[in-house]
């Protein structure tokens, strides 16, 4: 039998899931201007252009010093909770922001794959694009593989 959701499980998996999308997305911003830094493009490169990625990694690294700890607490309070109450892990807001999370993650795998096989028909690749399309697919197909284990692993109807 499947258990309504309450305020504050809404709230909780709101938070975990909004702060998993926040830190991955700082993640691969730090990521990309680690790789603008030390692979500059020499069309773009300038005083301006590296002091714009200085910016932007201290925002990256700002960002995540904040949200990847409070997404770490939420998950595991929320695991904790699942333990002692496992019929939670059938909540549908819980199956529908993982579902929803999985489906933006395939998402993002398959147009980082769309992006490098036309740069790769264009003979534009370079080590820079190549970088950035595998720090993509990593992340994406973390977040994808932990939570589809999450789901096959503990398979509540």
């Amino acid at each position: 039998m499947e258990r309504k959701s309450g305020p504050k499980d809404v709230f909780l998996h709101l938070l975990a899931i909004i702060t998993l999308y926040g830190s991955a997305g700082a993640f691969i911003a730090l990521i990309f201007q680690y790789i603008n830094v030390l692979l500059p493009d020499p069309l773009e490169y300038s005083v301006y252009a590296v002091s714009g990625s200085y910016s932007a990694i201290r925002f990256a690294i700002s960002s995540l010093v904040v949200i990847f700890p409070i997404y770490i607490l939420s998950s595991w309070y929320l695991n904790k909770n699942y333990e002692e109450n496992p019929e939670k892990r059938g909540l549908r807001i819980r199956k529908w922001l993982l579902y929803f999370t999985l489906f933006a993650a395939a998402l993002i795998i398959m147009g980082d794959l769309v992006a490098l096989i036309n740069r790769l028909l264009e003979g534009e690749l370079t080590l820079r694009f190549l970088l950035k399309v595998l720090t993509m697919a990593f992340v994406a197909g973390s977040v994808f593989g932990y939570y589809f284990y999450d789901l096959k692993k503990y398979k509540v109807e």
